[in-house]
């Protein structure tokens, strides 16, 4: 599973950048942190204000003087009394929906940035890590502000009780006074060990969460290989790890409340011990000793003020989670549009680095405007990459990519997005019906164009025998491999461009669909440009020209029936079939085998005809079928399996 590079340890820029999103947090929320501010202080208020009305109150019992006056004390704690529970109610009410709206804006911040980012966050943290971030790390992020007001009015109960303790009396406060480093130290060696503890737990929950997500993906394949024993002991592998940081974070948490409890109380002995020496000494009345006493709780009050900041420390700790997503570069745009042209794609001196190694090395490729281009080549090679680098769904360590003369980073969004179209192997099933994942898109097509890329990508028989056709749900319409491709073509069909880049999206196809494919795209599709990352020798002679990618460069450039006179070029495709080692997966040994091994130099594709192979395409040679069966398997998808 990809992992994080920030490493175990945060960076200074990810603990800047994540104290600027508690910032943008708080700033988001800012009338209702505003509003808990306010009702937190004034119950804090009211509570300060307590134990000074309770000793009138006593006092006026005690001296027996006036019943309008201890009427009058006892009244006034009433009220004092109501507020407080009215305060803490509204309080309550207004902390929950400042939690929610909290978490829904980080949420929505970090989804956008993700997808603003393009394929390279998933590559580096993993589909599983991005979900627990964005799940359960933003929603203790989104309770910062919340909390971070609660902490402010935390701390006025025990700077009230302070100053209500020297106002009273000053050797009373003074008594205080002397046991305040011991909390502050306290309230220091907290922070720091659950700092740590939190984040190694957290860490654990995405590492499960992650794997979790992979299993869910090749649940089919693990099913297959009746495997599902060894799978659960590798996700749930980081389990012990997780139980040790959790057992760390309530030892910790149990640490500071049993160092409390030892200090508090002595503190608070030590000011009663001094307000009575007052007492006896008449410095000081019944009341104003019942006032010492409360006040010394509320000074005290490590509690509050340690769970305040153990919230404080989950939510900033949860927002360094988020911080090392949204410190990964957003892709930018330029303010450019594409000048009129054919839709010819150049890459110069073309470099990619992905895991620490050069996957593509200065490649230097053009794909004339309104031609095909087959990229072919082992597995490693960069084929995948080269066509995201194409598209720009990934940006080039270095080196140039043009449409018609123009860069690509110089290109506005929507104009970059509707000049390049992608079809690939696993396409995501986005839209909710079968016709909205056809037409998904920025601009929504008609009916009839989704009609008619579905019937060009040979989706239109099968889609008519669902339910309801176009407006079946996706829930209820289970789709095969070749299915789930053909669905995706349709949808890079729909949308018209200049250059459609399909990153083995027929993989999937029987030899008769894929045919069928290839015509409409040749013929059918519009006169744009096409790069086709291809596994089969098949696909590969359907092309105008074939490109082989061989370590990281470009090894060759011609036609299918020039460069299969190359030893190392037939190897290509013969080592895909004996070893699976392609990017895709291995090439299907019943159509790629067979007609590789009947392509010798005098039986050529015949371009000027139909693009079949002599010799090898007659009705003895095709396979007897023109749909995809159930689920992909050896003769549907080239061997690949559920996992591709």
């Amino acid at each position: 599973m990809p992992t994080p590079t920030g490493g175990d340890q945060p960076t200074r820029t990810t603990n800047r950048a994540a104290d600027r999103l508690l910032l943008e947090a708080v700033r988001h929320s800012a009338g209702r942190t505003a509003a808990i501010c306010l009702l937190t202080t004034a119950a804090a208020g009211a509570s300060l204000a307590l134990p000074l009305v309770l000793g009138r109150a006593l006092d006026a019992v005690l001296v027996g003087g006036h019943g309008t006056d201890a009427a009058r004390w006892i009244t006034v704690c009433a009220a004092l009394i109501g507020l407080s529970v009215l305060f803490d109610a509204v309080e309550e009410l207004l902390t929950g929906t400042a939690n929610a709206r909290g978490t829904a804006w980080a949420r929505g911040r970090l989804l956008r940035h993700v997808l603003h980012t393009g394929p390279r966050a998933a590559d580096r943290f993993g589909p599983g890590d991005l979900v627990s971030r964005l799940v359960g790390n933003a929603a203790y992020a989104g309770t910062a502000p919340a909390n971070f007001a609660a902490t402010l009015s935390a701390v006025v109960p025990p700077v009230g009780g302070l100053v209500a303790l020297a106002l009273i009396d000053l050797w009373a406060a003074a008594a205080f006074l002397l046991g305040m480093p011991l909390l502050a130290a306290l309230l220091r060696v907290f922070v720091r060990d659950s700092t740590d503890s939190i984040a190694q737990y957290q860490r654990g929950q995405g590492e499960i969460a992650g794997r979790l997500v992979e299993a869910i993906g090749g649940a089919a394949t693990i099913a297959a290989a009746r495997t599902a024993g060894r799978e659960r002991a590798r996700i749930l592998e980081p389990l012990p790890e997780l139980g040790r940081q959790g057992h760390r974070m309530w030892r910790v948490q149990g640490k500071s409340s049993a160092r409390a409890v030892m200090v508090v109380p002595l503190l608070q002995i030590a000011v009663l011990a001094v307000a009575g020496f007052r007492l006896a000494a008449g410095q000081l009345s019944v009341g104003e000793l019942l006032a010492v006493s409360r006040y010394a709780v509320l000074a005290s009050g490590i509690g509050a003020i340690v769970g305040r900041l153990n919230a404080l420390v989950h939510a900033r700790t949860a927002a360094r989670r988020l911080a090392e997503v949204l410190t990964e570069p957003a892709m930018e745009y330029g303010p450019r549009r594409l000048p009129p042209g054919p839709g010819t794609l150049e890459l110069a001196g073309v470099t990619a680095r992905r895991g620490g190694r050069e996957v593509l090395r200065e490649v230097d490729l053009v794909v004339p405007g309104g031609t095909s281009m087959a990229l072919v080549g082992r597995s490693g090679t960069g084929k995948s990459v080269l066509a995201a680098v194409a598209g720009r769904l990934a940006d080039a360590d270095a080196g140039t990519v043009t449409i018609d003369g123009e860069p690509l980073t110089g290109l506005d969004r929507e104009t970059l997005r509707g000049a390049v179209g992608y079809a690939f192997e696993r396409p995501a099933p986005l839209g909710g019906t079968i016709g909205g994942t056809i037409g998904f898109g920025a601009r929504e097509p008609t009916a009839e164009r989704v009609r008619e890329a579905a019937r060009a990508a040979c989706a239109d028989g099968f889609v008519q025998l669902l339910p309801d056709g176009y407006e079946t749900r996706l829930t209820e319409a289970p789709l095969s491999g070749g299915e789930a491709q053909r669905l995706g073509l349709a949808r890079a069909f729909t949308h018209q461009g200049r250059l459609l880049v399909l990153d083995d999206a027929t993989s999937s196809l029987d030899t008769v669909t894929e045919l069928r494919v290839a015509e409409a795209l040749l013929n059918d599709i519009g006169p744009r440009t096409h790069l086709i990352v291809a596994h089969r020798a098949t696909t590969a002679a359907r092309a105008d020209r074939v490109a082989w990618l061989e370590d990281g460069r470009i090894r060759a450039v011609g036609r299918h029936e020039e460069l299969w006179r190359l030893p190392g070029y037939r190897a290509v495709f013969n080592a895909g079939a004996d070893d699976g080692a392609s990017d895709g997966g291995p090439p299907d040994r019943a159509r790629d085998g067979a007609l590789s091994d009947c392509m010798d130099d005098d039986k050529l594709p015949d371009r000027a005809g139909d693009g079949k192979l002599p010799g090898c395409t007659s009705a003895g040679k095709l396979l007897d079928r023109t749909s995809d069966a159930p689920s992909p398997g050896p003769a549907d998808d080239g061997g690949r399996g559920p996992h591709g």
